[in-house]
């Protein structure tokens, strides 16, 4: 690699050759700090821990912590550091008389030259010693025993510029989570709202469920499939593009109200909101349809909200224009079907043009005129809201009652004419102009079901890659009985971006989809 050729790295290399030639062990097994840095900070930064003087007699209170090594500056007889841990930093002071180095030989190398001169930024390094105050206030571990926790071999990015090439925070995350605080942030953000979601559902009564990534039939949604292969079986296997046809199954069994929290994965673009391998939410429930749905998503979003930023008005600032837009996230949420949003948001009544007028509109606005050509009215009119709304609707909007053709897995309208002019219970739910909930009535017809996935079949047949294959599996199971059904799927990446006012999928995915590098494009991108 060539990042082993590098002077730093060689130099690091010699050290660590030199630290062991003095006995002392430079990666041991365990350590045990009696606190972070910020509960320290929490609980002394105002409370009086004596100066100097006093942590010398050991009349201060005794404390140890572990962290990396960020900063270094030597004073004479007294050297200054600063060590980084999860929560934050804490200065420390090294002291020529008071200062030992754990495994360092009592008539072997001074321990503050040894700390000096072996010791680099970024090693992880462990100190216990007395609080006190600086002169100038500020709260310092003087340091009574020094321990070396894991000796680096490569240096941190360079500590004035940090690390801000997008393409190496992304490709190698570790590096960003060292050098930046908010990216901490942003992903103990992601872990605690993946927590909140858990206890919201579980209070409602749901059962989290796992069902299968490999899939011998994909469905659920319409994409493009990853394809692999099972060597026991000689069979071709999916990976999953939604759990949506397992967690039915389930419903038909009788687990009234589930719920999964797990990875999918379509093969499509790669975009600002969208990644071939995402996390999603998928729930069910028996004897619900999609107005109890809407309540239960609107009242978790807000509530999410309330808990993380303790109110329902959050603020996402525009990356391009630096613009803050404020979003009012309390429920109820604003709910308008497809048809009026298009003719709000878009001065178009689809009610009063033809299908040739609308196919005019999307060329215009951009639309491949074969794919214009072959659409249905309802298709039509879902592109026109694709291509003249989305974008418009920042704050929280509920788009309601679809077109048949957008989904084969929902259920017809209950309005006989809305049923009629083949409108479906489905609904999108939008904020800052992306969608971030797909739901519906679920289809239980098991005789319409059949006629919905052979229509799909005969799409795939004709090169559709989004298209669902026939499962009869799943129609056999819905012929057994599926009561009832609601059900939704909720990105939690979108969800996560929206609560931290990421601009970009790749923001809040610990490792986002990078492009493969080739030997001679490797590098270490650090100092």
């Amino acid at each position: 690699m060539e990042y082993q050729t590098t002077e730093e790295y060689q130099n690091r290399l010699r050290k660590l050759g030199e630290i062991r030639a003095l006995g002392i062990e430079p990666y041991p097994y365990r350590y045990s700090p009696s606190h972070d840095s910020s509960e320290l900070h929490e609980k002394y930064d105002s409370a009086k821990v004596g100066e100097s003087g006093d942590a010398e007699a050991g009349t201060t209170p005794l404390v140890s912590i572990a962290g990396r090594l960020v900063l270094f500056r030597a004073m004479g007889k007294n050297a200054f550091a600063t060590i980084q841990d999860k929560s934050g930093r804490m200065q420390v002071m090294f002291n020529r008389e008071f200062t030992e180095v754990v495994g360092l030989a009592k008539d072997g190398e001074p321990p503050l030259k040894f700390i000096e001169k072996k010791i680099d930024l970024g090693d992880i390094v462990g100190v216990e010693g007395y609080l006190f105050h600086t002169h100038k206030g500020e709260l310092t571990v003087f340091a009574k025993k020094f321990t070396l926790l894991c000796k680096t071999l490569l240096p941190l990015p360079e500590k004035h510029s940090g690390l801000v090439d997008k393409e190496v925070r992304y490709r190698k995350r570790w590096l960003d989570l060292i050098s930046n605080d908010s990216v901490q942030k942003t992903f103990r953000m992601r872990s605690r709202i993946l927590s909140l979601i858990r206890r919201h559902f579980e209070d409602m009564g749901f059962l989290e469920v796992e069902t299968p990534i490999l899939q011998n039939i994909y469905g659920g949604a319409q994409a493009k499939p990853f394809t692999t292969k099972l060597l026991s079986l000689d069979q071709t296997m999916y990976l999953r593009i939604a759990p949506e046809i397992a967690l039915k199954k389930l419903i038909v069994g009788g687990m009234d109200r589930v719920f999964e929290i797990g990875k999918m994965f379509r093969n499509e673009g790669l975009d600002r909101t969208h990644n071939p391998e995402f996390t999603s939410i998928e729930a069910y429930a028996a004897m619900w349809d999609y107005n109890d749905m809407m309540r239960l998503l609107e009242t978790l979003i807000e509530k999410l909200a309330l808990a993380i930023h303790e109110t329902t008005v959050i603020s996402y600032i525009n990356p391009i224009t630096q613009e803050t837009i404020k979003v009012d996230l309390k429920a109820p949420w604003k709910r308008m079907t497809m048809k009026e949003s298009i003719k709000e948001y878009a001065q178009i009544d689809t009610d009063t043009l033809s299908d040739d007028q609308m196919r005019h509109i999307l060329e215009e606005a951009g639309m491949k005129r074969d794919e214009v050509k072959k659409a249905t009215r309802g298709l039509l009119i879902a592109h026109l809201f694709e291509t003249k709304v989305e974008e418009k609707l920042i704050q929280p909007h509920h788009i309601i009652d679809h077109p048949i053709e957008t989904t084969p897995l929902c259920k017809p309208h209950r309005n006989p004419q809305d049923r009629a002019e083949g409108l479906i219970e489905r609904f999108e739910s939008f904020i800052l102009g992306q969608e971030l909930i797909n739901a519906y009535s679920e289809l239980n017809d098991p005789l319409l079901q059949r006629k919905l996935l052979e229509e799909q079949a005969e799409r795939l047949a004709k090169g559709d890659q989004e298209a669902n294959p026939l499962d009869e599996e799943f129609l056999e199971a819905i012929c057994q009985g599926l009561p009832p059904t609601a059900g939704f799927g909720m990105g939690i990446d979108r969800l996560v971006m929206l609560f931290c006012s990421c601009h970009s999928i790749r923001d809040v995915l610990y490792f986002p989809m990078m492009k493969s590098q080739t030997q001679e494009e490797v590098s270490v991108h650090t100092m």
